[in-house]
């Protein structure tokens, strides 16, 4: 291949290349400043969980919080006064909270978002025959809502 021809091949590369989206670092989620909002707000999520901060997550949850657990079974429904009340008392009977949130796509329309999460969290329960060390895994959607202009999460927790 002669030489212009791969000068021309190399620009034209280097164009397109700059033409991608730009990607939040370890993801396929557009990089912009909604989803970077979002991540934030998952990510100080993890952190007032593991340090089984109730009131810093109730910080990023707004006060219209509602979550039927996905069952049609309204007893384990839960609205922001009932996780105000349950989660400084889960938080009471857990310790060594080890939390990983993996952010793997998220949906931005207008003022609502959706963040579909991965997560592993490792820790121990408080019973009365001592600690006993759990873990939970799983996928979650977690909803959030722009409220003055900061995204609170709405339900997923």
């Amino acid at each position: 291949m002669n030489a212009p021809r791969l000068l021309a091949l190399a620009a034209a590369a280097a164009s397109l290349a700059a033409c991608a989206p730009r990607l939040i670092p370890g993801t396929k989620i557009p990089d912009n400043g909604d989803t970077r909002a979002v991540v934030k707000v998952l990510e100080q999520y993890q952190q007032a969980c593991e340090r089984r901060d109730a009131g810093a997550v109730l910080a990023l949850v707004s006060p219209s919080y509602y979550d039927d657990a996905g069952t049609p079974d309204p007893a384990d429904d839960l609205d922001y006064a009932a996780l105000a009340r349950v989660l400084p008392q889960d938080f009471a009977r857990i310790d060594s909270v080890r939390m990983d949130l993996r952010v793997t796509d998220i949906r931005v329309e207008g003022d609502k978002a959706q963040a579909y999460v991965r997560y592993d969290a490792r820790y121990h329960v408080a019973t009365r025959s001592g600690e006993v060390p759990r873990a939970q895994a799983d996928v979650s959607r977690i909803r959030l809502v722009r409220e003055k202009g900061a995204w609170k999460i709405i339900s997923g927790l």
